[in-house]
């Protein structure tokens, strides 16, 4: 009998005989040519989904440039013939572009001067001879062969200048930049795309060598990379010490990313809330006088095709709260912000309604917390004043427990006596030091006001150019001012219980606290100085009001014997 085949055979043969059947059959029934058809124009493609409109939307905008560029096959070689610049001019910028590399070389505020009085430029020059210029590209990971940052890229722009295209290729890679301008918002729309072979390459744009005012004092330590992370919704800041060791990467969904300094931010704000990475360099560039200096750098995008909107521009709150309500955090008031920046507002409003100068306004805004203050002052001095009458009770008090030591449990007798005396004459030990641990809050908000608010830099007061520096002349007034003040104020204030020794001790106080404000702003030791005048003052009108009340001599008691 013959062996019946097996389930794997059969479908073996039935699908060679299939391919049998479908490779063959075209080679004996040919179908016959299709008659040629004209399509309606209408019918060519089916009408587009209708989006939200993308003027606002920089992603959206980039993706639409790019649309054309994946059609593309392979780009034919573009490139300018010669080096050129260009120059952008609103009413708040004037920015020069190169097309070799497209790159920002200038970035000029017109608003605002640097520590020299020269004109704003954001751009640290002299690092353009070490670190590439703004907007230059970094590579998450492979490069076209032909860097596009040393390229001539062919240029165009609209008549205004207020919107310029670059474009380079290779023949093989292409990479293509824009940017548009407004004439009176420091917001910008880049957008940046590369492609190798028809492939998008993930790259970030960067802003070298520092951002912001190079000519201050120290401005390393003034200049930061920052983000807000949405998902952990807070705001993050780098050091240029975080770098040291090599470029420090960051990505997530933020809200905005990029640099700044003490009063200026460049930031990039993503259309949507896809992920955005930053980098952090830290760049080696020619210092004041030639040694060299590490400076903060960064790099946002991590996308093969990137679309942001740019604020480049001063820390003004209200300017940064109408671009990203979030963005108005660049402006950072410290753990002082529940003072500093209501003392802000009401130094802008003085400034704005009534003095008319920053200067001023310190003056009358430091007058009116010294008078709110006034009635805790006088209790102090009133104070001070009977515990100066108090001195001869106090001593025998002291004298009557002086041989104890202070861990005998005799001593908490002594404690008790002095504070039945201060309880009998209405004394506050303590009363003293109250004004002072007030003022401390107003100081420490002080300080920030001048180190953070836009409106504060360059505020001028009499021979001061600003308030938020220290003072120019070769010999600064202002501390010296407040040294005699200082001086005068501690002669004149009582000084119960103080040993002569201490009180030689405490005239070095008054030097030491010149010295402390012969390097802060001088908005700062304006704001201590008007406090010492107003302190004086009040302490002349206390001195000829209220005399010293008089000593009540009370007879030691003798000091008890111990029980053997």
């Amino acid at each position: 009998m013959k062996k019946e085949l097996s389930m794997e055979q059969r479908l073996l043969i039935a699908f060679l005989l299939m391919g049998l059947v479908l490779f063959v059959t075209p080679y004996f029934y040919k179908p016959a040519p299709a008659p040629p058809q004209n399509k309606p124009a209408a019918a060519a493609a089916p009408p587009a989904p209708k989006s939200a409109p993308a003027e606002n939307n920089p992603t959206a905008k980039a993706q639409a440039a790019a649309a054309p560029a994946k059609q593309m096959e392979m780009p034919g070689q573009v490139a300018a013939d010669k080096e050129e610049t260009i120059t952008v001019e609103t009413d708040l910028y004037r920015v020069v572009f190169s097309n070799r590399g497209a790159v920002a070389r200038s970035w000029i505020l017109k608003a605002y001067k640097d520590h020299l009085g020269k004109p704003l430029d954001l751009v640290n020059q002299k690092a353009l001879s070490t670190v590439p210029a703004p907007f230059s590209l970094v590579f998450k990971g492979q490069a076209p062969q032909t860097d596009p940052n040393g390229a001539l890229f062919r240029m165009e722009h609209s008549p205004d200048n207020l919107i310029l295209t670059f474009e380079f290729s290779d023949g093989r890679a292409l990479t293509k930049k824009s940017f548009s301008f407004s004439r009176k918002s420091y917001l910008v729309d880049i957008t940046s795309q590369v492609t190798q072979n028809g492939v998008l390459l993930p790259h970030l744009l960067t802003w070298r060598g520092g951002f912001g005012d190079s000519t201050v004092l120290n401005p390393a330590s003034a200049q930061h990379t920052l983000y807000y992370d949405l998902a952990a919704g807070k705001l993050t800041e780098k050091e240029v010490k975080d770098a040291k060791n090599g470029p420090v990467a960051n990505s997530g969904q933020y809200s905005f990313a990029g640099l700044e300094d003490s009063f200026f931010a460049g930031v990039f704000l993503p259309g949507g809330h896809s992920s955005v990475e930053l980098t952090t360099f830290s760049d080696p560039v020619p210092g004041e006088k030639g040694a060299e200096e590490q400076r903060i750098g960064a790099g946002v995008g991590g996308e093969g095709l990137n679309g942001f909107a740019l604020y480049v521009g001063p820390k003004d709150t209200e300017l940064l709260q109408k671009v990203d309500p979030k963005l108005e955090q660049v402006v950072d008031w410290g753990w002082s912000g529940f003072i500093a920046k209501p003392l802000f507002l009401v130094l802008n409003w003085t400034a704005e309604h009534v003095a008319h100068n920053y200067g001023w306004a310190i003056v009358l805004v430091t007058i009116a917390i010294n008078t709110v203050l006034f009635p805790l002052k006088l209790s102090s001095m009133k104070s001070s004043k009977k515990m100066q009458a108090l001195q001869p009770q106090i001593a025998a008090i002291n004298a009557k427990y002086k041989d104890l030591s202070l861990r005998d449990p005799r001593k908490a007798e002594q404690n008790q006596e002095m504070m039945d005396l201060y309880k009998k004459h209405g004394v506050n030990p303590v009363g003293g030091c109250l004004p002072m641990v007030l003022q401390l809050p107003f100081f420490f908000a002080f300080y920030k006001v001048l180190t953070v608010a836009i409106q504060m830099r360059g505020a001028s007061w009499l021979w001061v150019p600003d308030l938020s520096q220290p003072e120019t002349l070769s010999i600064r007034v202002l501390p010296v001012l407040l040294i005699v003040t200082q001086f005068l104020s501690q002669k004149m204030t009582p000084s119960p219980g103080m040993d002569p020794a201490q009180q030689k001790m405490m005239l070095i106080m008054p030097l030491a606290l010149g010295f402390m404000f012969y390097y802060q702003s001088a908005g700062l030791v304006l704001y201590w100085l008007t406090g010492n005048l107003v302190g004086i003052a009040q302490q002349w009108l206390l001195n000829r009001s209220t005399p010293t009340p008089a000593v009540v001599d009370v007879k030691p008691v003798p000091k008890k014997k111990s029980r053997n």
